[in-house]
């Protein structure tokens, strides 16, 4: 009897083992499509889910497709770096990107890195980079990861309208 119940018992914990495990995979999977449609790269301000002000989608608009605004929302945890190394591959065919982290209360190491390969493709390419990060606690994990030191301070703002005209009058001197 004893060999019966230990046979049927242990095989209960591994199947619970095992369903917990498979559960907790399709969760992630879940976690992961949901954060990846938190990364969103526009160029003008027509018909994007990105949270602009009217007066900063004119000002994006002004940037005649110069500028890639680069939109992040959401806590950033490895499941995004793919989509952030997604978005910024036609980094080139920009003059400068805006990396946007208003709405992201915590980065991990993993989207540290892509923002850091993204930042370095960005400079690599010619391409200016701008940052704004108003959050203290993710500017923080931006400088534990020396993501800051990628960013000069000038180009570095708290405000999404200061940073995007900060980039327009970059594109387009004259305005």
């Amino acid at each position: 009897y004893g060999v019966m119940l230990l046979t049927v018992f242990v095989d209960l914990i591994v199947a619970v083992g095992l369903g917990v495990f498979i559960s907790n995979i399709l969760i992630i999977e879940r976690l992961s499509r949901e954060q990846a449609r938190q990364v969103k790269a526009i160029s003008d301000a027509d018909g994007n889910d990105v949270p602009l002000t009217d007066s900063e989608r004119a000002l994006l608009d002004q940037a005649n497709g110069k500028v890639l605004f680069f939109y992040l929302s959401g806590p950033m945890i490895f499941s995004v770096s793919k989509a952030i190394a997604r978005q910024h591959h036609r980094i080139g065919d920009y003059e400068a990107m805006i990396l946007d982290l208003t709405d992201v209360p915590m980065i991990d190491v993993t989207v540290g890195l892509a923002l850091e390969n993204a930042i370095n493709d960005a400079l690599d390419a010619h391409c200016t980079v701008y940052l704004l990060c108003p959050n203290i606690d993710t500017k923080q994990q931006l400088e534990k990861f020396h993501i800051l030191r990628l960013v000069s301070a000038d180009k570095t703002f708290s405000f999404r309208y200061e940073a995007l005209n900060a980039a327009v009058k970059h594109v387009n001197p004259a305005s």
